[in-house]
């Protein structure tokens, strides 16, 4: 069994407060994009996982796939498998790293040893692995409130878009991100904010990370300033870093003008 976990920008990213748990409040949207990595599980005789393609830094039991497996093993006592993922999408870039590859996982398996596990069931083990997991067991554009993993679907279409992103060789930690950042609430909900032309966007659509990321990192800042000179109608960093993307009327030569730096560009 063969699948293509995608990836996410967020529209919008907002801090609103700690929560008991210690984990955060957010207000985000996520937006899917057509970039991704290939995965595929099979039965076999031992419990098996390689990866190819980009390398994927840490100890291969923290692989999201792994866990995704030991999760429905400890609750259902699975076969062995084979997993095989061929890693294209650059991770800690605020794509959604292994959180799609994780998601899929847990819903290939279900399907190939017939658990028969509702949707609600997979989004409560997906939890398990982390807070925007939830959201790649659905399709299209879904707001993200709670831990960001409480999700709504939004009715936004930026179709006839071309959007450019690019990954710069930055690792941001998640820890530092939120450590930067004062929870607060919004001066306009996002729900407002997304209902505008994306015209307006660029004063009122936020990302509450940018501010602290980007004074340590400049190099994000100027990435995304040279969005907007480039013509964009709309840009931003993506989650917690390090892509910054940009949503343009036309076509864009991302080779051209981001030549040394990995990416995707593309019609949305």
């Amino acid at each position: 069994m063969v699948a293509f976990p995608g990836r996410k920008i967020n529209l919008g990213l907002h801090v609103l407060r700690r929560r008991p748990d210690g984990y955060h409040d957010l207000d985000t949207c996520f937006y899917p994009l057509p970039w991704s990595d290939v995965l595929e599980w099979l039965p076999s005789a031992t419990l098996t996982f390689k990866t190819t393609g980009l390398a994927i830094p840490g100890n291969e039991s923290d692989n999201l796939c792994l866990k995704a497996y030991q999760i429905l093993n400890r609750e259902h006592g699975l076969p062995p498998a084979q997993g095989h993922l061929h890693k294209i999408i650059p991770m800690g870039a605020g794509l959604g790293g292994g959180s799609a590859d994780g998601a899929h996982t847990l819903r290939m398996l279900n399907e190939l040893f017939e658990l028969k596990l509702s949707a609600q069931q997979l989004t409560l083990y997906s939890r398990e692995l982390g807070s925007d997991c939830a959201y790649f067991l659905q399709r299209g554009a879904a707001r993200g409130t709670g831990r960001g993993d409480e999700l709504a679907p939004v009715s936004l279409n930026i179709r006839g878009h071309y959007l450019v992103l690019v990954t710069p060789a930055v690792h941001v930690s998640t820890g530092q991100a939120y450590a930067g950042v004062t929870p607060k609430a919004p001066a306009e909900s996002l729900a407002v904010t997304l209902a505008r032309p994306i015209e307006e966007w660029k004063n009122v659509l936020v990302n509450d990370f940018e501010p602290s990321v980007f004074s340590r990192f400049p190099e994000l800042r100027a990435l995304k300033e040279k969005m907007y000179s480039l013509g964009a109608a709309f840009a931003s960093m993506s989650g917690s870093g390090s892509s910054v993307f940009g949503i343009f009327r036309t076509e864009v030569a991302r080779e051209q003008h981001f030549p040394s730096l990995p990416g995707w560009a593309g019609w949305l």
